[in-house]
């Protein structure tokens, strides 16, 4: 007998939304944690003690005010925004996703993206009920320049979304096809820096000579992710409309103040970046010494193929070590895993249970 719990669901949910699958996250407690590119080093113990003070005195019965324009300012100058843009901040660059598809939601309207990718280019667009488009990388994961331009031609997206440097993929594509995909763009072009603080390369040296193209970056690669801070930066105009579906008070008073506080000690988090980039060398030598192929990297991750990544996954958990089976992501992903850079204990844990594997 159907419940009235059941009818609720079956007749007041969306039908498409009903059938998605929700955004897993593995489940790591007692692992080595190395499947969400996340920076594995804290603060030393002398600025955690500096920040939990600061932290405590903050009014926690108002609502977040003036302090979060002082983010924003801060942000600014850390990311050198050009002159004539504006920042605005989202709660995770996950937020400014959904935002940019809500704002882009014009009848006919599509998303399009390059494939294997971030999966919440796709998850935002088809919550938001738009059509999403996704094109093929070639095999070694560089953008499919024919296939794009086709794309867009065909499908006129209100939204092209390119992630410099590629998640899963973790490489940076060629600029030349990316300036062609920027001109053909009939709509919004988003290119998303998650990855800016391990990659060789930005951008921002590019971004003012068009009058259509967003910069996304977040502070969950600098070094806090867990405090959910993502942000945009464009045209002032532009960046306006898009800021008008923001929810108010999006950033808690705890989130800006650790944010500022990580500003104000830069350079503690580039050494932290520094660092990861030094072990992502050694990781790539040690995969090719395994006789692994695996791609160029310019982010905290490396995409390795294996001979059998279901036994390696499987294999790497049973020894306590935690990595990212993107296998079935795609078919261009068959037997690859992604490996996020750890620190050099946890990435000579991570060689050893993934050479057992093998």
């Amino acid at each position: 007998m159907t419940s009235r719990l059941d009818q609720i669901i079956a007749t007041r949910i969306r039908q498409d939304v009903q059938g998605m699958h929700a955004y897993a996250i593995q489940e790591s407690k007692g692992m080595v944690k190395l499947d969400a590119m996340e920076n594995p080093h804290r603060l030393p113990p002398a600025l955690r003690k500096e920040l939990g003070e600061r932290l405590a005195d903050l009014a926690l019965n108002r609502y977040p005010g003036a302090r979060i324009d002082e983010l924003r300012v801060a942000l600014g100058r850390h990311a050198q925004l050009p002159e004539g843009f504006d920042l605005m901040l989202g709660n995770g660059s996950d937020e400014l996703i959904s935002l940019l598809a809500m704002a882009c939601d014009v009848p006919g309207a599509s998303i399009l993206a390059p494939l294997p990718g971030f999966v919440m280019y796709e998850m935002s667009a088809k919550l938001q009920g738009l059509k999403f488009v996704g094109v093929d990388l070639t095999p070694d994961f560089e953008l499919d320049e024919k296939a794009m331009l086709d794309a867009i031609a065909l499908h006129q997206p209100a939204i092209v979304y390119l992630a410099y440097p590629n998640n899963p993929t973790a490489n940076l594509w060629n600029d030349d096809t990316i300036e062609k995909i920027v001109e053909a763009a009939p709509g919004l072009v988003v290119i998303d820096e998650a990855y800016q603080p391990f990659a060789s390369r930005s951008y921002l040296d590019r971004v003012t000579k068009h009058e259509h193209v967003l910069l996304m970056r977040t502070m969950s690669k600098f070094g806090l992710a867990g405090v959910r801070i993502g942000y945009m930066m464009g045209p002032a105009a532009l960046v306006a409309q898009v800021d008008k579906l923001r929810p108010p008070y999006n950033i808690s008073v705890l989130n800006a103040e650790t944010a500022l506080f990580a500003l104000e000690h830069e350079d503690v988090f580039a050494a932290q970046a520094a660092d990861l980039k030094r072990e992502r060398a050694r990781l790539q030598s040690a995969l090719k010494e395994m006789g692994l192929k695996s791609w160029p990297s310019d982010a905290n991750m490396i995409l390795v193929r294996v001979p059998d990544a279901g036994r390696s996954f499987d294999g790497m958990k049973a020894r306590k070590v935690l990595v990212k089976n993107v296998s079935r992501m795609h078919p261009l992903l068959a037997d690859c895993l992604r490996l996020t850079v750890g620190t050099a204990e946890e990435n000579a844990q991570m060689l050893a249970a993934l050479r057992s594997t093998l």
